[in-house]
């Protein structure tokens, strides 16, 4: 089946979809940035983990980063290569699987790394272990996207290093970004080199983690080009590594969704959607933010309902809080309509819940230069029943 991509007209029942055109476009842009700054650019299967699309992303990158067992699992058996991976505590009964799965390890402190390096090296000879670092700063507004934050569970500070890391220690990892310019990791690094360049000459690799969003239109790639071009040639034995994740599913497609009923309440129109901001969207609820709606107008403060074709949005889920208000039409919306919900794929798909069985949607691709629909996943009943089994 052939897609209209602007209205997706073809569609009646709640889809996620990620355009090959819109994903591979992203991807030339972060293999042009790996090869012009001589870094290793890896995908963030906390963002995006669309295994399905794999063989696509395997013609621009070769590795990925896992934060757990399942996406360890994922890297090796999917993606076809082992992970850079990283979590904040490893437990005794998943290490070894992990490990093997692994081709980078980080340890979120040093305690974790004394206490289960030498089963790690056991079980994977080859594997390069690597220290979570917290240079105490970041740029991010929303408390609970910053890893850096006062309190923080995540790395260790330069005031609590030894002055002689361990041996076996061959880099420091860190992330501090999120969905951020250039020029952010330009003021950002500096803190890293004030804080830890004293025991750079001591490790072989640095990644500097994701949340740099180099798909962005509006994003400065020369400038980022050059910032690790200048770090590079003052620390020419450092292999830089950078996982972003919104990155990679930017901008790639929407969520569609349609509308199954209209109320009013106290002059408070409704649109009822066959899709749950808490099951589907989480991040809207989270942060909040409001999504973009296709031929909407986003309202956020100072709401008239009096106005025509203003509605909330409200999921089909017995959440009372699960709707987002609200957005502007051109037209009285009719049961049946879409709603397309604009870039829904990074930080989406990944997030998604089974909560009160409300129908989850399917995954579909719309291939490049065909516009045909590919199905890559439906669910049903027993998705949700099984995950109880």
């Amino acid at each position: 089946m052939k897609i209209d991509t602007t209205t997706y007209k073809e569609i009646n029942r709640p889809m996620y979809i990620i355009e090959e055109a819109r994903l591979r476009n992203n991807l030339r842009i972060i293999s042009n940035v790996t090869k012009r700054a001589d870094v290793e650019i890896i995908l963030a299967f906390k963002a995006y983990a669309l295994w399905k699309t794999f063989p696509i992303f395997r013609e621009y990158i070769s590795s990925t980063t896992a934060s757990s067992l399942s996406e360890a699992r994922l890297a090796f058996d999917k993606f076809g290569s082992k992970a850079h991976t990283f979590s904040p505590a490893y437990t005794d009964y998943e290490i070894e699987e992990i490990a093997a799965c692994s081709s980078h390890l980080t340890f979120n402190s040093l305690t974790q790394y004394e206490r289960l390096h030498e089963t790690a090296r056991k079980q994977n000879p080859e594997i390069s272990f690597g220290l979570r670092i917290n240079p105490e700063y970041s740029e991010i507004e929303t408390d609970i996207y910053n890893p850096c934050a006062p309190g923080t569970r995540f790395g260790v500070s330069a005031d609590k290093l030894p002055k002689q890391l361990p041996e076996e220690i061959d880099g420091f990892h860190c992330h501090c970004h999120c969905e951020n310019g250039s020029d952010v990791f330009v003021r950002t690094l500096a803190h890293i080199e004030e804080k830890f360049a004293g025991w750079f000459k001591q490790i072989k690799w640095i990644n500097f983690g994701g949340g740099h969003l180099m798909t962005r239109k509006d994003y400065d790639i020369e400038l980022l080009v050059n910032t690790l071009r200048e770090f590079h040639n003052r620390y020419p034995w450092l292999k830089v590594i950078m996982e972003p994740g919104s990155a990679f599913g930017w901008q790639t497609g929407p969520l569609v969704a349609q509308v199954v009923d209209v109320v009013e309440d106290k002059g408070i129109k409704t649109a009822i959607l066959n899709v749950s901001f808490s099951c589907h969207m989480p991040d809207c609820l989270e942060m909040p933010y409001h999504p973009a709606v296709r031929g909407a107008q986003t309202i956020e403060e100072d709401i008239d309902y009096s106005v025509p074709y203003i509605y909330r949005l409200g999921a089909n889920s017995c959440l009372s809080g699960d709707f987002m208000s609200a957005w502007q039409f051109d037209h009285e919306l009719q049961i049946g309509e879409n709603i397309v919900f604009e870039d829904m794929n990074h930080y989406t798909t990944v997030k998604t819940t089974m909560f009160n069985g409300i129908s989850h949607p399917t995954l579909a691709m719309v291939r490049e230069n065909t516009n045909e629909l590919e199905i890559l996943r439906e669910y049903s009943p027993k998705d949700y029943i099984e995950r109880m089994d």
